[in-house]
């Protein structure tokens, strides 16, 4: 297509080129003939005429003379040999070194006829004086008519200079009209082809082109899209076709993944109604255990007690370590059965999240172990968003581990401190305590996981796990920190509230 339109016009520019050229030497052409009519003939006709009336002034006073001898009469002759001199250098400039040679030798013969008519007619006239002879007659008409005729000839020589300039000029005129003709038809031929050419190879492809991405837009993904246009539209046509085959290709995967997806929505659906269903087992098992469970452990560890308070001493040694063995498996139980039904209740019955403020949590937790003694404190803390039962439970779990896992004969301490980073607020608890070994690290979230034996350190290892789920709750996460010199690190992240 590009080489079409550019030899199109190549061969446009060369023509229109040649044409100008043409134009061009013409118009120098009129304007040289308009030189010569404007400034040169015309000049030269009315230097013509005034040469004319110089000579008959100069017969006029040489004849006045001869009939009056006064010198006064010789004034109109004096002024035309003036003007004669003046007129004929005017008329021989305008006709220039390379003017028309017919003129040139009509000035020669006009000066010399004046020349002659001079010398045998007015010369001799004026040299006799007052007391000379009269003009004669003869001399002066055969003279002066045959100047007179040399200037008429001069004239028509002139006048033949001024037919020929308007005749050429009239000539480039025409030649000139001609060319702006043909340069129009060429212009004309030239849109007209290029409106072929781009109707052909241009209009008609696009419009074929764009009727078939249409159908293919409109679903008909397997059709094949071609063009009989220019060389680029046949490109084109092809990279569109292979943009509609990757379409067809991605739009089949995209159909046999929302396929997958179906299935698998299908699939979570049944999970989901599955995970409703334990849901409302673990509802039922936790009903179960807080009253059917929990009455006839009460009945046992009751009567275990009454047991150990009315037989205590009574019976040999053995049957006392029974009872007390039996009392505190029963003990235990209840503790392992409320720890468990404190794991599922977290998230499972909530108040909704209101603005918590750390700092209160802590002065609660605080007063809640002040019996274990130990030093706790904090820096600032933030307000955040969540249930203040659960909150207190966290960190109750987090510094009771800390006052409870202490080092022999060394004071407890335990530091909260929480800093800001990004949309969530980080919060770390730091004791001075035993410490937690790098194996360790993965195993003391586990719910019931306990690292060391009941008769080193009471409880049932659900503390951790407990925090964990209530930080995961609450939208962050919990980890220990292994990077300590002494004692226990833990941090875990609140979000910052919107």
């Amino acid at each position: 297509m590009r080489r079409r339109v550019l030899m199109l016009f190549a061969v446009a520019g060369v023509l229109l080129a040649g044409l100008g050229t043409v134009a061009a030497m013409t118009a120098v052409d009129s304007n040289r003939n308009l030189d010569v009519l404007l400034d040169k003939t015309g000049p030269m006709r009315v230097a013509g005429q005034e040469l004319y009336s110089a000579y008959l002034d100069q017969e006029t006073g040489v004849r006045g003379f001869a009939l009056s001898r006064s010198a006064k009469n010789l004034q109109p002759y004096e002024r035309g040999v003036a003007a004669e001199k003046e007129l004929l250098v005017r008329i021989d400039q305008l006709n220039g070194p390379r003017g028309r040679a017919a003129i040139r030798t009509g000035l020669q013969r006009v000066r010399q006829l004046a020349d002659r008519w001079r010398a045998d007619v007015a010369n001799p006239v004026i040299a006799a004086g007052a007391s000379g002879s009269s003009l004669d007659e003869a001399a002066n008409d055969s003279r002066f008519n045959a100047l007179r005729t040399a200037v008429d000839t001069l004239q028509a020589d002139i006048l033949a200079l001024r037919d020929e300039a308007a005749a050429a000029a009239r000539r480039t005129a025409s030649v000139l009209v001609v060319l702006e003709i043909v340069a129009a038809v060429i212009l004309a031929v030239v849109g007209g082809l290029m409106l072929l050419l781009l109707d052909r190879l241009v209009s008609r492809p696009i419009a074929e082109l764009a009727r078939q991405v249409r159908r293919v837009a409109g679903g008909d993904f397997e059709r094949r899209i071609v063009s009989a246009g220019s060389p680029e539209l046949v490109s084109l046509a092809g990279d569109v076709d292979g943009m509609r085959q990757r379409i067809a290709s991605e739009l089949s995967e995209v159909r046999e993944a929302r396929t997958q997806v179906l299935e698998a929505n299908r699939q979570l659906e049944f999970k989901a109604d599955e995970l409703s269903r334990s849901n409302r087992d673990l509802e039922q098992f936790a009903y179960v255990a807080s009253h059917d469970l929990q009455e006839p452990l009460r009945k046992v560890a009751s009567f275990c007690q009454l047991l150990q308070r009315r037989y205590a001493g009574k019976l040999d040694e053995r049957a006392d370590q029974y009872i007390a063995f039996a009392v505190d498996g029963a003990q235990r139980m209840q503790r392992l059965i409320n720890d468990l039904l404190a794991f599922s209740r977290v998230g499972r019955l909530t108040t909704g999240f209101a603005s918590v403020p750390l700092d209160r949590v802590l002065t609660e937790v605080r007063s809640q172990l002040e019996s274990r003694g130990g030093d706790v404190s904090w820096s600032a803390m933030p307000t955040v968003e969540g249930e203040e039962p659960l909150l207190t439970t966290l960190f109750a779990n987090l510094i009771g581990n800390s006052l409870k896992f202490r080092r022999p004969d060394v004071p407890p301490v335990v530091r909260v401190n929480a800093e800001r980073d990004g949309d969530e607020w980080r919060i770390n608890v730091r004791d001075n305590g035993i410490g937690i070994e790098r194996e360790f690290a993965d195993k003391v979230f586990v719910i019931f996981q306990r690292l060391h034996p009941r008769e080193a350190y009471d409880g049932t290892g659900i503390g951790l796990a407990i925090a964990k789920k209530i930080v995961e709750y609450h939208g962050g996460r919990i980890w220990l920190d292994l990077d300590v010199d002494e004692g226990t690190s833990i941090s875990f992240t609140l979000p910052v509230p919107a």
